[in-house]
């Protein structure tokens, strides 16, 4: 038997790519919580549950419980659960958008090492540059190494930016081999 997190997983993602493009994670995130409580309750259960109800009754019902002031495109998401048999997993669809909105909303670790002290104002630059690039607030640990000879790697993630004299000397070496 499949996992409802594995089933529940293919929806958070589409919500939350929908929700990302369209500016309404935080608002996206309140639905799909007021949703998984809908859900649960037992009377709604009871026509989700009825093999009579089509998918657009079972639809219509639970986005007649939300009421109006969902986002825009909650309700097509529902039709779209009601019609796989998928509204059951309305509880794994929203803590899987709440781990995502998590992972979006998390800072980036960036680690940079030096071959020398960088000043605080150098610091404070590279961290509004990398706010910017990577689109997320910067938590930044800086390292000296004087093995690098000059300059700087940094790493944020699986991103490496390598502008230390002993990387660009490695690399004229590799080319100089070839």
């Amino acid at each position: 038997m499949i996992e409802p997190t594995t089933l529940a997983r293919p929806y958070a993602r589409a919500a939350f790519q929908y929700a990302v493009d369209n500016g309404a994670v935080d608002s996206w995130h309140g639905a799909l919580e007021t949703l998984a409580a809908v859900v649960a309750d037992s009377t709604v259960a009871e026509v989700l549950d009825d093999p009579a109800s089509t998918a657009t009754q079972r639809a219509d019902t639970v986005s007649a419980v939300l009421g109006d002031d969902i986002p825009a495109g909650v309700a097509q998401f529902v039709a779209v659960m009601a019609e796989n048999h998928r509204l059951m997993l309305a509880a794994e669809v929203a803590v899987l958008f709440a781990e995502l909105k998590s992972a979006l909303d998390a800072a980036a670790t960036v680690t940079v090492t030096s071959a020398f002290d960088v000043p605080g104002a150098t610091l404070e630059q590279l961290s509004a540059t990398l706010t910017t690039k990577l689109g997320k607030t910067v938590d930044m640990t800086v390292e000296t190494d004087p093995s690098l000879i000059g300059g700087a790697i940094i790493r944020a993630g699986d991103m490496v930016i390598d502008g230390s004299v002993r990387g660009r000397l490695h690399k004229l070496a590799t080319t100089l081999k070839s």
